[in-house]
């Protein structure tokens, strides 16, 4: 049950697909997690046109690599937001901002999200990760105070705005990864079980595995494989490191930058943090995952060469297969 391992080009969109493809051969990677932005992958251009999505096909056959996912998260995380500000405009391309007005730009990425199902289906991948956005996240102080009622509505309007979007994802044959993550409909474990109850458990909805996300807020990523071991449809290995033990530090980052003393915990390189790697794979082989280990590299802290580099090597080291026979077996007098 060997797994591949890739690399999440999100944080390399800065550099041209085909030089993240060179790079990740050398490092040695078995393919990418292909990031809808940058020049990595224009969905529309996917679905209109054959040429183009063999162009990066060509590419990945040129370095030995394979594509099993492809993200869309910053257009996914328009589909439900409010509100939508300058945050969006920073990471949304003019086709999808428009003029700005926020349920224009919700409708438009709701378009682009199809869209991403349908350009994975050329790609021949059956899975795509991204963020759903929130209508209710901008509530999780509960303060001032909040109704019941307000909350169930922001559950509503996921469905309302997604299951359009999963019935696009049906017809084609790919699912969508949510990854579980702060500013989401589903950011810890109950709001998992919530998110998933509203769309009636629908198979075309899944979760993308990203423990870092979970560390920091004191939740075990291990029993979260378990528990939702039937909707894990794709791994990313990001790494959280905790530092709240000297009294000061808390959990919320207390809007400091990344890689700041004072915040209460920071994303760094894979390995390098508190996520039990081992325990992890080894319940990743006992509910049966065979899909690919992606690696998404953040850590404002090192040099993303070397952490990207040393990140592969660090979890070939951690990846191992369950034995073919109990090792009991031995004791057997037969």
């Amino acid at each position: 049950m060997s797994r591949p391992i890739t690399l999440f080009t999100g944080q390399w969109a800065d550099l041209p697909f085909e030089e993240v493809a060179r790079l990740a051969s050398e490092w040695g990677f078995d393919g990418l997690e292909i990031a809808c932005w940058g020049d990595h992958l224009d969905v529309w251009r996917a679905v209109e046109d054959d040429a183009y999505v063999q162009s990066r096909l060509d590419i990945l056959d040129k370095y030995g690599l394979k594509v099993w996912a492809i993200s869309n998260h910053l257009k996914g995380q328009a589909v439900c937001d409010d509100p939508i500000d300058i945050r969006h405009r920073g990471i949304l391309p003019d086709r999808i901002w428009g003029d700005g007005e926020p349920e224009g730009v919700r409708q438009r990425a709701a378009e682009e999200m199809k869209h991403t199902a349908r350009a994975a289906a050329k790609l021949g991948v059956n899975t795509v990760i991204g963020f759903t956005g929130s209508a209710i996240w901008k509530y999780v102080a509960m303060f001032p105070p909040v109704s019941q009622d307000v909350i169930d509505a922001g559950y509503q309007d996921f469905a309302d705005r997604w299951n359009p979007i999963l019935d696009v994802f049906d017809e084609v044959g790919v699912r969508f990864a949510h990854e579980v993550h702060p500013s989401e409909i589903a950011y810890d474990y109950w709001t998992t079980v919530r998110t998933l109850e509203a769309i009636g458990h629908r198979e075309a909805f899944g979760l993308n595995w990203d423990p870092s996300h979970m560390v920091w807020q004191d939740l075990d990523p291990v029993s979260f494989l378990w528990d939702f071991q039937d909707r894990i449809y794709h791994v990313d290995c990001k790494d959280t490191k905790l530092q709240v033990g000297n009294g000061r530090n808390g959990r919320l980052g207390s809007h400091l930058a990344w890689a700041d003393p004072r915040r209460g915990w920071d994303f760094v390189s894979t390995g390098h943090g508190d996520v039990p790697w081992e325990a992890a794979f080894r319940m990743l082989n006992r509910i049966g995952y065979d899909g690919p280990i992606s690696i998404e590299w953040e850590d404002a802290g090192m040099d993303r060469l070397r952490g990207a580099s040393e990140a592969v090597q660090y979890i070939r080291t951690q990846l191992f297969d369950p034995p073919s026979e109990a090792f009991d077996a031995a004791f057997s007098s037969d």
